[in-house]
Parts: C-alpha cells; sequence; structure tokens
C-alpha cells in the first residue's frame, strides 16, 4: 500500500505542488451542527506556511469567497502551520456564519505569497438561500499581479514617512465600461488585520478592454518592519504583496549624538563658571609671560616692568632721601668747604642791602 503525494513528496516537490496552485481541502465530513467539529486535512500547501481556516456563508468552491471574510465566522476560526511536506491538519469547530449557506471550509494564507482554497461544507440547521445574481455591468478582474516601486529618500532615514506605489493590471470582463473605480488599498504589520483606505483611480476600462492602474501607498512615520499591501475591489481582494521597510537609523543616531554633546556642553559651561568664580587665580596669560621670562638667558636683559594699572604695588614707595651719603672714594677739603660758605653769606647780605 502506497502512501499519500502529500506524504511521499519532499519539501522541494510540495513548493513545487505550491508554485503550480495544486492545493487542495479535504473534510472529515461534509456536515455537522453547531457545536460539534469537522477534521480539515490538506496537501500541496507552501512548506512552513501559516493558514486560517473558517467557515463562511454564501459561497461556493466555484465561487470562492466573493464577500471577503466579513461573511466567515471569524471568532471560531483556526490557524494552523503546514509542515515541511506542504500538509497540515486541523479540528475546526463548527459554527454559524453571519450570513445564510451554501457554505464552504475556507483556508487561506497569512503570511507571504496569496493561496486559498475551498471546500462545500453544511451547518446543519442553519437557514440557506440561493446566492445572489452577479449585477449585470461592468467588472474588473486581474491581468498581472501588482507590484511595488519606488524608493526610499534621505528623509526616510531619518523617520519620514515611507511611499511606494502599487501597479498592476486590470482587465474589464463585464459588459458595460468602468468609470473612475474605486480601490481599497489596506497595508497591514505582521499578524493584524489591514487598515484599509479608499482610492480613486480615475479613467475608463472600456468592455473587455484592460488598464494599467497606479495607487499610491503610504505608512505612517518611523514605521519600520514587515508589511503586507492588500488591493481590494468589489468586496474582492486582487493581490497582495510584501513590503519590508527598514529601520530609520537617522533617528538612533541623532539621538546618541545628542545623549553625548548636551552633556559635554553642560561640562563645558560648568567649567567656564568655576574658573571665572574660584579666588586666587593668576590669569593664564600673565603665567605664560613668567615661564617665557624665566626661560630667557641670564646674560639677556630683562624687560622693564610693566606700567599697568594691575602691575603697580599696593603700598606707596618710600620718599626720596633729600642727602645723598658722600661717596667713600671722594673727601672735600675743609678750607674749601669754608670758604663756599663764606661765599655764600656774602652774596646773601648783598642781596638784602
Amino acid at each position: 500500500m502506497g502512501l499519500p503525494a502529500s506524504l511521499a513528496d519532499g519539501p522541494a516537490q510540495a513548493r513545487a505542488r505550491a508554485a503550480a496552485g495544486e492545493q487542495t481541502v479535504k473534510l472529515s465530513k461534509s456536515e455537522a451542527g453547531t457545536g460539534g467539529s469537522v477534521a480539515v486535512t490538506g496537501s500541496g500547501w507552501r512548506p512552513r506556511a501559516i493558514l486560517m481556516v473558517l467557515i463562511c456563508g454564501r459561497s461556493t468552491p466555484s465561487t470562492g469567497v466573493p464577500g471577503g471574510t466579513d461573511s466567515c465566522a471569524n471568532a471560531d476560526g483556526r490557524a494552523v502551520t503546514v509542515d515541511d511536506k506542504g500538509a497540515f491538519r486541523r479540528e475546526l469547530p463548527v459554527a454559524e456564519p453571519p450570513v445564510p449557506c451554501p457554505c464552504v471550509v475556507h483556508v487561506s494564507t497569512i503570511t507571504g505569497p496569496k493561496a486559498e482554497a475551498d471546500a462545500a461544507f453544511r451547518v446543519a440547521g442553519h437557514s440557506v438561500e440561493p446566492l445572489p445574481r452577479e449585477a449585470a455591468g461592468g467588472r474588473l478582474s486581474l491581468l498581472t499581479d501588482g507590484r511595488l516601486t519606488g524608493s526610499s529618500g534621505l528623509l526616510t532615514w531619518f523617520g519620514a514617512p515611507p511611499a511606494r506605489e502599487l501597479v498592476l493590471t486590470v482587465g474589464n470582463v463585464g459588459t458595460s465600461p468602468v468609470k473612475d473605480p474605486v480601490f481599497q488599498v489596506g497595508t497591514s504589520h505582521g499578524v493584524f488585520a489591514p487598515r484599509w483606505e479608499e482610492q480613486r483611480w480615475r479613467g475608463t476600462v472600456r468592455p473587455g478592454g484592460e488598464a494599467r492602474i497606479t495607487l499610491p501607498v503610504d505608512l505612517a512615520a518611523g514605521a519600520h518592519g514587515d508589511y503586507t499591501v492588500s488591493l481590494k475591489y468589489g468586496g474582492r481582494v486582487l493581490t497582495e504583496q510584501t513590503w519590508s521597510v527598514g529601520r530609520p537609523w537617522g533617528v538612533t543616531l541623532f539621538w546618541l549624538m545628542l545623549c553625548l554633546v548636551v552633556p559635554a556642553a553642560l561640562f563645558r559651561i560648568g567649567m567656564a563658571v568655576v574658573d571665572r568664580v574660584r579666588p586666587g587665580r593668576e590669569a593664564p596669560a600673565r603665567k605664560r609671560r613668567r615661564r617665557r621670562l624665566a626661560a630667557l638667558p641670564a646674560w639677556l636683559p630683562k624687560p622693564p616692568p610693566s606700567t599697568a594699572a594691575h602691575a603697580q604695588p599696593r603700598t606707596p614707595p618710600p620718599p626720596p632721601r633729600t642727602t645723598s651719603a658722600p661717596l667713600p672714594w671722594f673727601t672735600p677739603d675743609t678750607d674749601m668747604q669754608t670758604e663756599v660758605s663764606e661765599a655764600a653769606a656774602g652774596r646773601t647780605r648783598k642781596g638784602d642791602t
């Protein structure tokens, strides 16, 4: 007895089957009531992918889930991780979806390339209504998978909002032209739900024609990490693209420099204040001048003392002496001194008469 293909294949064969779109979903039972459970198994999925398993109403395996996950019992969904061979198995509790049946068990990827598959299922006791007819008119379908274009500038490195453009080609498979279609662009970070924003594309797509759609995609300031950009039209997701945003290292560098410059500036200001208020310190210029004078040779003449006001001594100098001592090497004659005194006295008397 041979093994199933999903168990016999290795990781390389599982990736090839996933790339070829051979994802399958099987149920242990086709009908169950609320409160019960159903075993969901699958094969051909991308190895190590994370899947979400839901019960959705107003859907069939041929049409998929046209209303998106709004028609599914999201609160009772279960996540599962695919093994290395592309297979998985998960017990899913049965719950009534918010819309009538026909119902399916819907399996879709949470991360990575988009992939999904459905298996018909009936919720016992839940209402069943025919599927609504598609309104006649224009209907857009994705022709080429979208891609994100553009690059980040220098300001993004310093925390500016990252920006890209989502480019894709759509075709009108309806019977009437589509004028100024409104798309929903969603951005999600990690496993969080996308944040949707409506954007109108200006133009007209004729029946059987195609058009190249370009829509701007912006993130919040300082955003970084792995993001998923989704595009929805008419309640159906057309494409999903991954976007890896680098960390704004310029902001980190700015704060590091700020933490270094501010303490250094405060230290310099504090040292300047201390130098000004500290008493009894000689001025640096006078100190350098004294050092240069001390270094001069002994045979060079010293410069005259400074005449500046701050260089004058605080106590006045002693008064000059009126008489001078005789020189030791000169002794005047006594007779000559007498004659000089008499001559001076005679001149004085003559002047008086």
